[in-house]
Order: C-alpha cells, then structure tokens, then sequence
C-alpha cells in the first residue's frame, strides 16, 4: 500500500465510528460508566425551542430595562428634592498666605475642594475634580489659576469658570462664610447645567 491510501485509510477510521461521522457515539461510550451515578440526557440539552430561545431574549431584555428604568427614575426624584449641606469649618484657613491655597473635604470626606486665596487676600472655594475627566486640580501660584495636569485644562482661581483646554463646565464652587474669624464651607454647588 503506498502512503496517500494508508492517510485516507487512517483518516476514515478516525472518523467513522459505528459508520457515524460524529464525537456523540464515543461521548456516550465515556460516560456510560458514570451514568447511573450522575443521570444526564444529553438528548433534552441540545434541543432549544426556537419560542425557548426567544423567550429568554424576551425576559433577559425585560429584565435589563426595567433595571436601567428604577435607576434612572431613582435619579431623577433625587434630582427633584434640594440637598442640604451642613456648614463645616475649614481648618487652618486664616493662616494661609495670599496667592497660596488649601485642600479640604467638603460636604463629606470623599469630595475633594480646594480653598485659593488670591494676592489680594480674598478667598475662593471650589471641587477639587476637574470637570474634564475627574483629576485634582491644583493651584499654579505663578499664573494664578487652576490647572489640570492630566489634560492641560485651567480654571480662573476667582471664579472656577474654564479657561481653556477640554473641561465642558466650570469647578463645582462651594459658598464660603466667616464667622467668629473662622471660615465655613455652606454650600457645593454643581455649576454648567443652567442652560
């Protein structure tokens, strides 16, 4: 016999098991030991219904939207009623020099703010993300303003609108109070969804 009719031989008895061109006649050879302790029918598991599958689409789909839908209506009534912010001292803003600033957390730990204190001694408050992709910006003393290392946007230092770069809106500004020679944090106010 020559090599090409030995291949084609080897090929057809791999292939051909029980003169079945198929891996299911040696799957159930394999597993007919275990079957009585693990009983499986293969043969319910490879039939889905056409109304099966779509069935499932169908729930699957439901499922998702009404999800999406409680999350959104859940924003939109937090959206609705006001928040309130509880005045908070800012620790060690009197001692600051003029043309430096501060960071501090306000209204809770997680939400960074940074206080500027301008050359002419006033004092600004903003959030300390940019509105950009959410990096800390920090106080560039010799340009006075703002500034976002991650994408090179600026800020005014007085007012926290967008100098230039990508940010799409101004800081986030936080009212600012004194009382008793103390300066408080009042109120955040997310600014550049008025229109």
């Amino acid at each position: 016999m020559n090599s090409k009719a030995l291949d084609q031989e080897t090929i057809k008895k791999i292939l051909a098991v029980d003169n079945e061109i198929s891996d299911e006649v040696n799957v159930r050879t394999a597993t007919a030991p275990f079957q009585a302790e693990f009983p499986y029918e293969r043969d319910s598991e490879a039939q889905v219904t056409r109304r099966e599958f779509c069935n499932f689409l169908f729930l699957t789909s439901s499922a998702l939207f009404l999800g999406a839908a409680g999350f959104a209506g859940k924003a939109a009534y937090d959206a609705r009623s006001p928040q309130t912010f509880a005045p908070a001292k800012i620790d060690g803003a009197m001692n600051i020099e003029p043309g430096s600033a501060l960071n501090f957390s306000y209204p809770t730990e997680e939400d960074t703010a940074i206080l500027v204190r301008g050359t002419d001694g006033t004092y600004a408050a903003f959030g300390q993300k940019c509105t950009h992709l959410s990096c800390p910006v920090y106080y560039s003393q010799a340009n006075d303003r703002l500034e976002c290392p991650c994408h090179n946007g600026g800020f005014s230092s007085k007012t926290g609108e967008v100098l230039y770069g990508p940010p799409p809106r101004p800081l986030d500004k936080i009212e600012l109070e004194t009382r008793n020679g103390e300066i408080f944090a009042v109120k955040r106010e997310v600014r550049g969804n008025e229109g």
